[in-house]
This record gives structure tokens, C-alpha cells and sequence, in this order.
């Protein structure tokens, strides 16, 4: 008889593999821009709304969608169900269905509502659907917030396409791990989300023209910074939709509730933090700001080379072979970002296009101090933090490991290690 879980552990990290491969082949071309710019730049588009679209207003949507599905479901396991959801959850691991069956304003809806029965399909089949354009919404906000322009590449590119395939396959092979009456049905509402969410967020992207060639321009370490805490938000958020939602817990909204209303609170005010810096524009001279620079590239590369593969890698993120997948992402990112900062450093000699060598020792001593700093305040954060799931764990770790490097990095930009100015700045 066949391991299933061996069998399951060996597809998830094909699909990685592959994932990456491909990943890595087209996300350094969405980065750079041009062939993308140039061939998206002279497209017409058509339907083009006044008010574009963008992916924050649209996770929003589809998260109302995921709560309405939550509410109907719950009238339907009151009424049909007698309030007994084992109908479903004996066939899924613990951790799923703890419903809000004893609510009153719950039990009230179930009374008035008609027909009841026909809310079936609110059993595991919308959650299907929605899943899959709720998680590459969430993915493409964050990659907005920090830039536009590569958001707009990343959803216009082959990029959305292959995340689309690469979340599918995996969300299916879970699927039939956790196979029930309903597997089929869900396979086949997945394919069909696979062929609507990214030409729904590649039209959305289309109706923004433009900006998809506008330069990057590096944020400000107080920019940075509004960034890191809106995505600590964001994932707070996504995976509290997680647990009370697309798990079928809508029981544990209201312990959440408090920090739920305390992270939109912090989202809010790191959203019009970073339109203010926005506006006001960096205090630090671009030639001095090497490691926030280095840090904001690194962040974009990332971004773009591991939107592919982030699925596949949550999944199988026990297996030596994800691990090392996402290694060398991180690795990537951070030796693409550092040449390309170190490019721009103007070389003393006319003859060379080398920086010189006291850049190349300034920004690793620097890169060096602000990346121990984050890692060790990272590491503080995997000691002391503890919750049933890992996920939360990481975020908060990643997002200390962000806040504190750009910290430390914008103070280090102002330190000089040269005792003198010269034609590459002051570094």
C-alpha cells in the first residue's frame, strides 16, 4: 500500500522545484523591467474603469465574500444540521469547525432564513473559489505597497499566470490528501479560480497604465519602516481570516476580535505614515544610503522571485528541498540587490566601472552590523513568541528581523567609515 504522506511530501516539492526554477527564469526580467515595459507600454486597453481597481480594495471584497460564506454556513449547519457540523469534520483534521452555532444573532439569521438547504455548496465549495484570489491579492498588496511599478509588472507578467498554476497544484494535492464527498467538486472550483483570479488581477493591473515603467526610487528608513509594520498587519489579518474563516472557525472571532480591531488600527496609521513620507520624500542623500537601499532592493527581489513558489514552500516547508528553495531565494535577493547598489557607487578612476574598494568595505561592514542586529532580535522574538500556529511565529520573527536591519541600517547610512568625502559620497 502507498504512503500517502511520503507520496503527498514528494509531489509538494516537484511542484516547488519546478516552481522555482521557473520562478527564478522570468522574476529577474519582472525586477529589471524592460521587454515587459516596452511591450505593455503601447497595449490598449479596454473596459478600463474611472476609478481603477487595486488589489487591497479587492482582498477586501473577497474577504467580505469568505465571512458571508462563514455566516450562510453556519445557518445551514443550524437548520439542516441540527447545529452538528460532524457531518464534514470527520472527514478533516482537527483544528477545523468550531462554529459560532450558539450566537443569537447567528441562531436568529437561521430561524428567518428561507429555504436553508439551498446553502449546501457554503460546505467547502465557495471556500475553494476564493481561496485562491484571496491569497495572491494579499501577496500583490504588499508587493504594492512597496512598489507600484513592480506590482504592476509582476501582474501584467507570465509571473501571475505561474503563481496561479503553482498555488493550484498545491491546493489540489492538499485537496485530495484530505479527500471527502466534496474533493471533486473542490478540485473543480479550483481550476476554474486558477483561470479567473489572475485575468481578473492582469485586467485590474491593465488599468493602470504607465506607472509600470516609472524607476524605482529607494523609500526612506521612516518609509521602510511604515512598510515592514503594513505588512506585519497584513499577515496579522490574513492569517486571523485564516483561522476564524477559511478554517471554519468562525467560534474564535470574538476572542480575536481585540486584536484584529488593534492591527487595523496599526495598518491604518502605517498606511498614512508611509503617503506622508511618500510625499516628503527622503531626508538622506541617495548616495549615503546604502544599506536602506540594500534593503529595499533586497526586499523587491524577493518579492518577485519568490511570489512563485510561496505556496508551494508554506506546504512543504519541513522538506530539505523547500527549505533550500527558499535559502536561495533570500540569497539571490540579497546578492542581486547589493551589486545593483554597489553600481550605482561612482567609481574615483574614469577608466573602470568598478566601485571602489573602500564602498565594497563600507557597505559590507555596514550590510554585516545591521543584518546580526536584525537576526539577533529575530531569534529574541522565536524564544519568547509562542502560538499552535508557526505561521504567526515566523511573521512576527521576519517583521522584527525587517524593522530592526532598516533601523539599524538608517543609522549606520549616517555613519561615515572614510574620515572623507569623496566623488562616490559619503559612505
Amino acid at each position: 500500500m502507498a504512503d500517502w504522506g511520503s507520496v503527498t511530501s514528494g509531489v509538494l516539492v516537484g511542484i516547488t522545484v519546478l516552481s522555482a526554477l521557473v520562478a527564478w527564469t522570468v522574476g529577474p526580467a519582472v525586477v529589471v523591467g524592460g521587454r515587459y515595459d516596452r511591450r505593455l507600454a503601447n497595449r490598449r486597453h479596454l473596459l478600463r474603469p474611472r476609478v481603477p481597481p487595486n488589489p487591497g480594495l479587492s482582498l477586501l471584497a473577497v474577504t467580505g465574500l469568505v465571512y458571508l460564506n462563514q455566516l450562510l454556513f453556519t445557518v445551514y449547519v443550524i437548520r439542516v444540521h441540527g447545529g452538528d457540523p460532524s457531518f464534514v469534520a470527520r472527514f478533516l483534521p482537527a483544528g477545523w469547525f468550531d462554529l459560532a452555532t450558539g450566537s443569537p444573532l447567528l441562531r436568529a439569521l437561521a430561524e428567518i432564513f428561507p429555504a436553508p438547504e439551498l446553502l449546501a455548496p457554503t460546505v467547502l465549495r465557495v471556500q475553494a473559489f476564493l481561496e485562491l484570489p484571496f491569497v495572491l491579492l494579499g501577496y500583490l498588496t504588499v508587493c504594492r505597497w512597496l512598489d507600484p511599478a513592480l506590482y504592476l509588472r509582476m501582474a501584467r507578467s507570465p509571473l501571475i499566470w505561474l503563481a496561479s498554476a503553482s498555488y493550484t497544484l498545491t491546493f489540489c494535492v492538499i485537496e485530495w490528501t484530505l479527500r471527502n464527498p466534496y474533493t471533486f467538486d473542490d478540485i473543480w472550483l479550483r481550476l476554474t479560480s486558477a483561470l479567473v483570479a489572475p485575468a481578473w488581477i492582469a485586467w485590474m493591473a491593465r488599468s493602470e497604465p504607465g506607472r509600470d515603467q516609472a524607476g524605482f526610487r529607494s523609500p526612506s528608513p521612516p518609509a521602510l519602516l511604515a512598510f515592514t509594520a503594513s505588512g506585519w498587519a497584513l499577515g496579522f489579518l490574513v492569517l486571523a481570516v485564516y483561522d476564524t474563516a477559511l478554517l471554519y472557525n468562525l467560534g474564535h472571532l470574538g476572542p480575536r476580535l481585540p486584536g484584529i480591531a488593534l492591527t487595523l488600527a496599526v495598518l491604518a496609521a502605517a498606511r498614512l505614515a508611509a503617503q506622508l513620507l511618500e510625499r516628503r520624500g527622503s531626508p538622506v542623500p541617495q548616495s549615503s544610503s546604502i544599506v536602506s537601499d540594500t534593503v529595499a532592493s533586497a526586499m523587491r527581489w524577493f518579492l518577485a522571485l519568490f511570489f512563485v513558489v510561496a505556496l508551494p514552500v508554506r506546504y512543504a516547508a519541513t522538506e530539505p528541498a523547500a527549505q533550500a528553495v527558499g535559502a536561495i531565494t533570500i540569497l539571490a535577493a540579497a546578492a542581486a540587490s547589493g551589486l545593483g547598489v554597489l553600481r550605482r557607487v561612482r567609481p574615483q578612476d574614469p577608466h573602470t566601472s568598478r566601485p571602489p574598494p573602500r564602498a565594497i568595505t563600507a557597505w559590507t561592514v555596514k550590510m554585516s552590523v545591521a543584518v546580526l542586529v536584525g537576526i539577533a532580535v529575530a531569534l529574541a522574538v522565536v524564544w519568547r513568541v509562542q502560538d499552535i500556529y508557526p505561521e504567526t511565529v515566523l511573521l512576527h520573527a521576519v517583521s522584527a528581523f525587517l524593522a530592526c536591519t532598516i533601523a539599524a541600517g538608517g543609522l549606520l547610512d549616517r555613519v561615515r567609515l572614510t574620515g572623507r568625502r569623496g566623488r562616490s559620497g559619503v559612505i
